[in-house]
Parts: C-alpha cells; structure tokens; sequence
C-alpha cells in the first residue's frame, strides 16, 4: 500500500532529479541535448521568436519550468515561474487564459465555486510554505482576479 510518507518521498526525488537536469540546460544547448537531459517536455508553445518546452510538475508538484528556444531549436532561456514575481506579472482585466498557460503551464487543477460563475485555475507553488495560486476567468476567459493562500495539509 503507499503510504502518504511514501508519496512525499517520491515527489520530492522526481523533483530533485528535475532539479539537477535543470541545471544541466545552458543557453545555446539545442534542443535534442534539452530533450535527452529533461525528457520529453509536458507541452510545447509556439512564440514569437520560436518555441516554448514547458516542464510542469503540476498537479503534484510544485514547479513549472519554461525552457525558450530561438527559431533555430536553441535555449534562449530557462525559468521556474511558479514563484511570486512571475505570477505578479499576470495583468487582471488584459491578460487570457491562453495567456497563463502559455507563461505557467496547465494549471493544477480547474476548480469552481458558488461565488464565481466560471472556472478558475489553480496552480501549487512554494515560497517558505506549499501555496495556491488562483486566477479567475469571466465568460470570455480574460482574467478577473488574482488571489494567493495557504495550502494546509491535515496529518491523519
């Protein structure tokens, strides 16, 4: 049986080996040598000046790894942005759901409650304790609002 110790053990080595093959990416790396050090990538995004390898860690984890390429398949750069000031640069009232998932990856979770007509995305961050984050769409899937809390976890 898996246990729950059992479970937080192996997310936090599938996350330290994430980690180390983060490191491994450099600028210029091309895209082959990102792909045989990081695995296959959870998604790709095409952008303006090439392609995105998104490394998500979501719904379990809490990671989200961008890894820009240029036109001809090499890094531009690699960032974590479930973090605080990446999600400060989401612009309620102008930014979309596309938009959020092209800068954080596919959310943890779409959740709904009885106060708000339309889905919300939650993603799972860590900044000194496990977090949420939510952004609210309207009808249109244009963000509304922004809100951060608490993950709170109930030992048995």
């Amino acid at each position: 049986m898996l246990t729950p110790r059992f479970l937080c053990a192996a997310v936090v080595t599938a996350w330290a080996l994430g980690a180390c093959a983060i490191h491994a990416v450099q600028p210029g790396m091309a895209r082959d040598a990102v792909v045989a050090r990081m695995g296959p990538p959870s998604r790709e995004v095409a952008l303006a000046s090439g392609t995105r390898l998104q490394y998500s860690g979501q719904p379990a984890g809490q990671y989200a790894t961008m890894v820009d390429l240029d036109a001809s398949g090499h890094v531009l750069r690699l960032r974590q942005v479930l973090q605080a000031t990446e999600f400060a640069r989401i612009v309620v009232d102008q930014w979309t759901r596309d938009d959020v998932e092209r800068e954080f990856g596919r959310p943890a979770s779409i959740d709904h409650v009885a106060n708000w007509p339309t889905d919300i995305l939650t993603y799972r961050w860590h900044e000194v304790q496990d977090m949420f984050f939510w952004v609210f769409l309207d009808h249109h899937n244009v963000v509304r609002r922004t809100e951060q809390g608490v993950e709170y976890h109930h030992d048995d």
